[in-house]
């Protein structure tokens, strides 16, 4: 299969091993970048116009201007993607990205770097999760507060998420991070949020301390759909101790069941848990695609 994938860059298409950027660009230098992903279900891509809305709303915290509208966003985003789809096997689909740095300062001023790309998931490496759940730990590393960096926006500086992820990888590779904030309370993953279950509620820590993820925001919909109650919340290690099941959110895990945390068993250790398993089923539902299935088959 040819792997050439192309890749957006500064108003060109072009193949993702000619891209290139300036030394000299601030996304690189500083870490000044804003981003947000989407993913496919079956060729076609979820929630779009959600995800450049969160986008934009963080190039507004940070004060970044593109200089290319929404609409124009969407339109480059579809364009690229129809250029990729070919490169990928029918049961196989993409993460999609859009980054703007703020690019090379120069004595007339700013231009911004807008780099969109696409990136095949990766089902195989963690299939595991599904067929045996996901062992989190929570790392010493504590997430950024946000009296210094909202968590709301989605700043491509992931120093933070990284360092905790390296913690816990050492401690067991194949575990997920789940950071505490400040308070000592579940904040979020990289790129994840963090739900817990107990006595029949759908628990989530307070949008505050995290980037509420448009995976978070559905399964909340969904669990609303469904009937369950749901509350946003202080999650201490006690509630997550003695809760009846636990799951993480993201754009490609969409709902992934969770096993352990620092080794406890969460409920009575069933994957996926009653309730996590109707949500699964619902968001499956939503998006057309069996999900836990599309990891399990890469087994």
């Amino acid at each position: 299969m040819n792997q050439d994938r192309i890749a957006y860059v500064n108003g060109e298409f072009v193949l993702e091993k000619d891209a290139v950027i300036s030394i000299r660009d601030r996304g690189f230098l500083q870490g000044y970048s804003v981003f947000d992903t989407t993913r496919t279900f079956g060729h076609k891509i979820f929630k779009l116009s959600e995800h450049l809305d969160r986008f934009y709303q963080s190039l507004k915290y940070a004060r970044l201007s593109p200089q290319i509208t929404k609409d124009q966003m969407a339109d480059i985003t579809m364009e690229l993607l129809n250029k990729n789809l070919e490169l990928i096997d029918s049961d196989d689909d993409y993460w999609v990205t859009q980054r703007v740095s703020r690019g090379v300062s120069t004595s007339e001023g700013e231009v911004p770097t807008v780099i969109l790309e696409t990136v095949p998931l990766p089902f195989k490496s963690r299939a595991n999760y599904y067929k045996n759940g996901m062992p989190v730990v929570v790392p010493s590393v504590r997430r950024t507060p946000p009296e210094v960096l909202s968590p709301r926006a989605k700043i491509q500086n992931y120093a933070n998420l990284v360092q905790a992820e390296f913690e816990v990888t050492s401690i067991n590779p194949e575990a997920w991070p789940i950071l505490l904030d400040m308070n000592g309370n579940m904040s979020e993953g990289p790129g994840s949020n963090f739900f817990i279950i107990k006595n029949g509620k759908v628990i989530t820590p307070k949008e505050q301390y995290v980037l509420a993820g448009i995976s978070r925001s559905t399964t909340l919909e969904l669990a609303a759909e469904l009937g369950l109650e749901t509350l946003e919340a202080d999650i201490d290690l006690y509630d997550v101790y003695t809760a009846d099941e636990a799951f993480v959110t993201s754009t490609s895990f969409c709902i992934c069941p969770v096993l352990s945390v620092n080794g406890a068993i969460i409920g009575e250790g069933e994957i996926p848990a009653p309730i996590t398993k109707r949500l699964l089923s619902a968001y499956s539902g939503l998006v057309g695609i069996d999900i836990e299935q599309q990891y399990l088959s890469r087994l």
